[in-house]
């Protein structure tokens, strides 16, 4: 059985980026790879695999094309064979995007003089079904390359637990914005916040004042319980409809407290039901 990868995803988004970091940690990469290829290309990577195991974890990159369908043929069609077959979706917002080709002066696939913006707009219309197929994505606009290195790295380096569906649980603010690479959204500004308390509001939710306060509240052992309890029932309805990865998101206010308290204890939660999840807290500071 041979580990495919298909990446996809925005122009200027990071595919390049996640080949070359795929690469680095062993996975045989095919870049800007033609739609009418894949199949050539999974025959005689599935042929060289019993040879060489480096055949083994396969990753296509695909180039920008008009023909979206012809994609989501192909991923369907993969999907129907007894390979195991995952889709990476790269993303960013359109003004991140202009910015990193102003900086190359690199021209967009599908400008064709209407203006930069526009050819994102169009291209991130188009790629929206192929988007839809996608097991991971990745918003890449705020993340450096060594971050989204640290983020392929996470997501396809281990063995260990790779027939499992990999979790992950982020606590961000409000404030900054709903991350949009994630599955399920929880909102916890309805509990009291830390902020309001002078001696809690330079600390973050990593600070055992803050999460004492936190836990202290009346509602969120309540919350917590519920909250468990629905996961408790999503997670493994998730993986047994063949989810590769689920992506939790935890927003209060300004993300450095109560949402970072409430993702500690979520990861915890997880750990105790056999998973490994990978925890980020967006908005603290570095």
């Amino acid at each position: 059985m041979t580990d495919i990868l298909v990446i996809t995803g925005l122009s200027g988004a990071g595919r390049s980026n996640a080949a070359d970091d795929l690469e680095d940690i062993g996975w045989f990469v095919v870049d800007n790879l033609p739609v009418t290829l894949i199949d050539k290309i999974v025959e005689l990577g599935s042929a060289s695999g019993s040879v060489d195991p480096s055949f083994q974890r396969l990753a296509l990159v695909v180039g920008p094309t008009a023909d979206q369908s012809a994609v989501i043929t192909e991923i369907r069609r993969l999907r129907a064979t007894t390979n195991r077959v995952r889709v990476l979706f790269l993303d960013a917002n359109t003004s991140e995007l202009v910015k990193r080709y102003g900086s190359t002066r690199r021209k967009h696939p599908l400008d064709d003089g209407a203006g930069m913006s526009m050819a994102i707009e169009r291209e991130r219309n188009l790629l929206e079904p192929v988007k839809a197929e996608a097991d991971l994505v990745i918003d890449t606009t705020s993340l450096t390359v060594h971050q989204l290195k640290s983020r392929i790295a996470d997501s396809f380096a281990g063995e260990a637990h790779e027939t499992t569906m990999q979790t992950a649980v982020t606590s961000f603010g409000y404030k900054q914005g709903i991350p949009l690479d994630v599955d399920l959204v929880m909102d916890v500004r309805f509990l009291p916040n830390p902020h309001w308390i002078e001696s809690l509001r330079p600390l973050t939710g990593l600070d055992e004042p803050v999460r004492r306060y936190v836990m202290d509240q009346p509602a969120t052992g309540e919350f917590l319980k519920r909250f468990e309890d629905l996961l408790g029932l999503l997670v493994p309805a998730y993986a047994s409809e063949g989810k590769s990865y689920l992506s939790i998101a935890i927003g209060c206010t300004g993300g450095q407290h109560r949402s970072v308290v409430i993702t500690e204890e979520l990861a915890a939660w997880l750990r105790r039901d056999g998973h490994h999840p990978r925890v980020t807290h967006r908005d603290l500071p570095i």
